[in-house]
Order: structure tokens, then sequence, then C-alpha cells
């Protein structure tokens, strides 16, 4: 979790430190998605999460929050593991992770977020509107980066993998230790400056801030499931640790049956 500035006052006692309030009761350290969701393409990039069954308790472990319209946004949560260092945010899951990013501009990260902890991984679906290979970025992932005084930003990088059918997955290229050139192909590295009430568009790519990602570049053209892993190398502390997932939008959209929205 960053930091938020100066100017954000008391905001800064939920930073990435052990004042972070612990959020109550904690979900299982590994609570998995049923269906016959299983991982058997491409390795993982960091912790990988086995969708395939519920290890704790033998049922569907998906979460969602409730009905949703359709929207661009990811709809449903269908795997995560919590690595060391997590619980931000998880009072609130999984409706934290769902709909549109919330973002705080250049200069403070978001509190609308879930800390993934180290090696930390989560997998979310679209079920209403599908991302696509089209023109450019075709999906943006909201994390909570922002600008410190100076003009370094404060990142805390992800690897995104992404499927079409829960089973094959593909793997976008992240350089996650090359912190001097920005960690090109990772997510979390970019200020996320859309948000409900600012009339910024979270499908914009020049606009909504966030890391952007195109389809192309790994080979895919529909993508129903995208997950995001810590690269373990950010920072860990409290329950605040590691990347925070604030939202996923889609950029170039198609319904489910292929139909335009």
């Amino acid at each position: 979790m960053k930091r938020p500035l100066l100017a954000l006052g008391a905001l800064l006692a939920l930073g990435a430190c052990t004042g972070d309030p612990e959020p109550g009761p904690l979900p299982g350290e590994d609570i998995l998605d049923a269906g016959t969701r299983a991982d058997a393409g491409a390795p993982d990039a960091g912790t990988d999460v086995d969708a395939g069954t519920d290890a704790d308790a033998g049922t569907d472990a998906g979460v969602d929050a409730g009905s949703r319209p359709v929207d661009p946004f990811a709809d449903r949560v269908t795997a995560y593991h919590f690595g060391d260092s997590a619980g931000f945010g998880q009072d609130r899951f999984p409706d934290v992770v769902l709909g549109p990013p919330v973002g705080a501009g250049q200069h403070a990260g978001s509190l609308d977020v879930l800390s993934l902890g180290k090696g930390g991984s989560i997998t979310l679906e679209f079920t209403d509107l599908l991302a696509v290979d089209g023109p450019g970025v075709d999906l943006l992932v909201f994390e909570n980066a922002f600008q410190k005084v100076g003009g370094d930003i404060f990142a805390e990088p992800a690897h995104v993998s992404v499927s079409d059918d829960g089973l094959t997955w593909f793997d976008f290229p992240c350089a996650s230790t090359d912190k001097d050139g920005g960690f090109p192909g990772c997510a979390g590295t970019h200020p996320v400056h859309s948000a409900p009430d600012n009339g910024v568009s979270p499908t914009d790519p020049a606009a909504a801030g966030g890391d952007g990602f195109d389809l192309a570049d790994v080979g895919l053209a529909r993508a129903r499931f995208v997950r995001l892993t810590d690269t373990g190398l950010n920072g860990y502390g409290g329950t605040s640790g590691g990347f925070d997932l604030d939202a996923l939008s889609v950029v170039n959209g198609q319904l489910p049956d292929g139909g335009v929205p």
C-alpha cells in the first residue's frame, strides 16, 4: 500500500507500515474457484493459483457482488491467495476490486484497494463484457501508484496473465527488476486518475491512468479471465504489503455471445 502525500493528513496512517488497522476476520489463506477450471496453460509468473477445486471446502468459492448491469469492470473473483503482509481491504472484499476504479490522482495512492501481500495472487472474471483484441490497449489494470515529490513513481508491480477459458493462460512479460525503466510490462506502475465522481473515463487509456495491456502482445483474441500476481519484490509490512488492486476495465469489449454492447 502506498503512502499518500502529506496533504492527505490522517490517511497516512493507512500506508505501508505496521500501523495499518486490522480489517477484522480475514478470508482463508487459499480460497480457490470451483467449477472445473484448472490451470493447464503457460506457467504463471509468481505464485500459482489453481482454479480447479476448492481445497478448503470442496464447494464453489468464487465470489461476486451480486447481480450487476453490463459494464466494463470485473464481475467476479474466481480465485485468490493472499501472501504475507496482506490484509488491507479484505473487510470490503470482493466489492473493493469489482466495479470502477477510485483513483486518487497523480500524487496520492487510493485507499479503495486490496493488498495481495508477498507473492499473493487474484483471478477475476468478466461475465457480461469480455476484453477483445482491438486497436491499441484492450484492458486497463488499476493499482495505486503515485508520483512522489521529486518526480519518481512509487510503484508495487504485479505480473498479468489472461485467459479466455480459464484453462490456458498467457503471461504478459513483466520486467519486475527494472525499477529505473519503470517496470515495463508490469501492472501497478502508473497513477490512477479515473474515479466515479470526477468525470474521467475509466475506459480511456489516454486519460484514466493505470496500466494498459494489448491482447495482441500475447496472441490472444479474447480474455474472460485476468490473473494478477505480486512479484514478491515490493514493500511488505503490516497488512498492506505488495501489489494493491483497485479495479480492472475493458477498453475493447464484446458481449459473451459475440455481440456489440
